[in-house]
């Protein structure tokens, strides 16, 4: 399975912990089991899922510092999990860069966000590599 699609199912499992609010390790393992597939990336999501949980104050701090205009509280709950997914990338994941988490979170914004999220999600995440020094 690709990293594109691990990183949809990642999308997916930090969209249903930001509705459910909550913020667990235990809910990346549920998640995992709920919905494996053959060769998903599953210490991928762990991995990532588990930076987020502990960085999560970190990780939402450089996005509103980056949504110019916007609080956390404002941005579309997509749009939040796909920004947590690259800026958690960015900030703990040292083997991919920046660009790359960029151009897949457009990517994930193209097919679940709405019509401004791609160039609204560009923008924050542009931002947020040049915060991060990325």
């Amino acid at each position: 399975m690709s990293r594109r699609v691990t990183r949809e199912m990642a999308m997916k499992l930090f969209y249903q912990m930001e509705i459910g609010q909550e913020f667990e390790c235990q809910k990346v393992y549920e998640y995992i089991d709920e919905n494996a597939m053959k060769d998903m990336d599953v210490e991928y999501i762990k991995n990532i899922s588990s930076k987020f949980i502990g960085g999560m104050e970190q990780v939402d701090e450089i996005i509103a510092k980056c949504s110019k205009g916007w609080s956390i509280k404002q941005i579309s709950k997509v749009d939040l999990s796909i920004l947590r997914i690259a800026v958690s990338e960015m900030m703990y994941a040292d083997d991919i860069s920046a660009g790359i988490s960029i151009n897949e979170a457009v990517e994930l914004a193209k097919t679940y966000g709405g019509k401004n999220s791609p160039s609204f999600i560009n923008g924050v995440l542009g931002s947020a590599a040049n915060e991060l020094g990325k």
